[in-house]
């Protein structure tokens, strides 16, 4: 963490000075915004924490209850959403509190006895070292606080506005403010009038019953819900040896559990089987009972008993697997022709069952894929047709999530003697383990991703992937870091240049990539506003091959050493070595000759280049950049 940097700091330095529209942020909803944000769910929360760090937007986002979550249905945090959350700077504190998955445990009829279960194998939960992250158990309330925090503590002061409800929104493409929604007072003196709120843009992270989608004319379409689950959350006394381990638990006739330990050391959760539903149910299994739910249970779990003592949260749902045509509202008829307005998110555009714990970890991917795009277009560093990118890449997404959950839920519903090979369900676990984790997304060239023809300079950083991080050395410092953590979510571009052989300060590939970078005016670089710190727009890291001890951090080149805040201070925490420990050159596959890596504000490799391909590094930036500007 750097600060100090813009004066001496005595308080907690992950408050950040107040600026922009955070310097006077009214406590009423204005009459006219930016972003309007409606739902205070994961990926609203996520925008909008993003946004919070781009002080010059006004952007506010609205909830319908009347104050912050307490119990939430989502609990599943993928190792792909904890790296999200080391961005925005509380990675290590939910870890903290949370359950942490290492196991899964499997178990099926004992052959001698089938009304009885037994353990039938164990699975690790990340075999392969997918992240250096866990695979974590937490309340999505606690989610929720923690991006409150965030936005709470940047530079706009943003919070959510509680109590108002979304009813509708019309568009007006030619006014200022194109969007206008109207909101229902749900709390507070005005609660039941109406009131206008206008918008540049609209963001609709409403759930699975989303008004905004519904508003747009864009339509959930898919499978029919045809199987049920109850879902509680307990504290119960019980002999199942695996109580504090996830299992998947299948009987001879009961049908399925998925069981899911909780944050706490005592709170588990149940998805339990209540098998298939007749078309003419009409709704009728949904008002199935807490105690139908825990008898149904102790039948599967047999001989073990589970005696409820707290009902925390419990609720029936039936899977189905549905998906929108479209994630904004441009028609297909007007793709190319105009640019989107209102965009929806999560629940909104995509559902499926729980038992994958993908929901709220590929929601929040849609607020950060949403979220610096606004941020950069509003901000005045990208056009408007950036934004059209949002739907195309996040739509994908979605769709092989539903593909993956088809495939998982079918198989925790079936039977034992349904299986082929006893291991079947094990096995796809296991074989699986990528994409659960959130690591299988993998966008394809656009004019935010490059195509790959240079991927072999750098095969552990796939291009579309996320940047998987690994050790280096910083050199300022002699401290050992991971150098994907120390990207946060402010909005900027990382470029990663991984040195050839030679020595900092001598005549090279780096010091010739440095050299434009720092004055040529079809650099990236050079479109950072006039007066404003060097690296505001992208942050520049130089990783050389030698042993940290060995580079001379004076004759580092001045692109890797920006001068930053009022007092213009040389940043010296940009430039590191290889960890002779772990190096990071043959970790990820990087050619000895260099490699420059372009990483996305939200942690997705754009583009790798060879160091000396500065006018492909140019183009790649042009069209994605206001015009250059000369700096002061």
């Amino acid at each position: 963490m750097q600060f100090h940097h813009h004066g001496y700091v005595s308080g907690d330095p992950r408050v950040e000075p107040a600026a922009g529209v955070g310097l006077d942020r009214p406590e009423d909803l204005p009459n006219e915004v930016d972003v309007l944000i409606v739902g205070s769910g994961p990926a609203g929360m996520l925008a909008a924490a993003q946004l919070s760090q781009f002080p010059n937007i006004t952007t506010r986002i609205v909830e319908r209850r009347d104050s912050r979550l307490v119990i939430g249905q989502a609990d599943g945090i993928q190792a792909r959403s904890v790296e999200t959350f080391q961005a925005f700077g509380f990675a290590e504190e939910i870890i903290a509190e949370a359950y942490r998955i290492t196991e899964m445990a499997f178990w099926r009829p004992d052959p001698a006895n089938p009304e009885n279960i037994v353990r039938s194998g164990r699975a690790l939960d990340d075999p392969s070292g997918i992240s250096e992250f866990p695979h974590l158990i937490v309340n999505q309330a606690r989610v929720l606080d923690y991006f409150a925090r965030f936005m709470a503590n940047s530079p706009a002061r943003m919070k959510p506005d509680y109590g108002y409800e979304f009813v509708g929104l019309e568009v007006d493409d030619d006014a200022e403010y194109p969007v206008t929604a109207t909101l229902l007072h749900t709390a507070g003196p005005n609660e039941g009038s109406q009131r206008t709120v206008k918008a540049k843009y609209v963001v609709g992270c409403d759930g699975a019953r989303s008004k905004v989608r519904d508003s747009i004319g864009s339509v959930l379409a898919g499978d029919q819900a045809n199987h049920a689950w109850g879902v509680m959350d307990v504290l119960a006394s019980t002999d199942f040896p695996d109580i504090r381990t996830k299992c998947a638990i299948q009987s001879s006739n009961g049908g399925s559990i998925l069981h899911i330990p909780r944050e706490g050391g005592h709170l588990f959760r149940m998805y339990v089987d209540l098998g298939v539903v007749s078309e003419d149910d009409n709704g009728a299994v949904r008002k199935t009972s807490i105690d139908e739910i825990i008898a149904k249970a102790n039948a599967i779990l047999h001989p073990y008993t589970l005696d409820v003592r707290n009902v925390a949260w419990h609720s029936v749902y039936e899977v189905g697997h549905r998906l929108t045509d479209r994630f904004d509202d441009v028609l297909p008829e007007d793709l190319g022709r105009r640019t989107p307005r209102v965009f929806i998110t999560g629940d909104a555009c995509h559902t499926h069952s729980a038992k994958a714990g993908q929901g709220m970890n590929v929601s929040m991917q849609d607020g950060f894929n949403i979220g610096w795009k606004l941020g950069h277009v509003l901000d005045g560093r990208s056009p408007e047709s950036l934004l059209s990118t949002y739907s195309a890449e996040r739509q994908v997404v979605a769709k092989n999530l539903i593909d993956f959950d088809k495939e998982w839920s079918t198989l925790m519903a079936k039977k034992p003697e349904e299986f082929e090979n006893p291991s079947d369900l094990e096995d796809f676990y296991v074989s699986t383990a990528e994409f659960p984790a959130g690591f299988m997304t993998e966008y394809t060239p656009s004019m935010l991703i490059g195509e790959p023809k240079h991927q072999d300079l750098a095969s552990g950083f796939p291009i579309g992937k996320r940047f998987k991080s690994a050790p280096v050395m910083r050199v300022s410092d002699t401290n050992p870091v991971q150098l994907g953590h120390l990207a946060k979510a402010d909005g900027r571009w990382r470029i990663y240049v991984f040195a050839d052989a030679a020595q900092a300060g001598t005549a090279s590939p780096v010091a010739a990539l440095a050299d434009w970078l720092q004055n040529a005016p079809d650099s990236p670089l050079a479109a950072t506003p006039a007066g404003a710190d060097r690296d505001a727009w992208f942050d520049v890291k130089v990783i050389y091959q030698q042993d940290n001890h060995g580079i001379d951090i004076n004759a580092v080149p001045a692109v890797f050493k920006p001068e930053v805040g009022p007092f213009q201070l040389t940043d010296l925490g940009k430039v590191f070595g290889a960890n002779p420990e772990a190096d990071i050159f043959e970790q990820r596959g990087l050619d000895r000759g260099g490699v420059v890596v372009v990483v996305r504000p939200d942690q997705y490799v754009a583009n790798v280049l060879p160091l000396t391909a500065t006018a492909e590094l140019g183009e790649f930036f042009a069209p994605l950049l206001p015009a250059r500007q000369t700096q002061a």
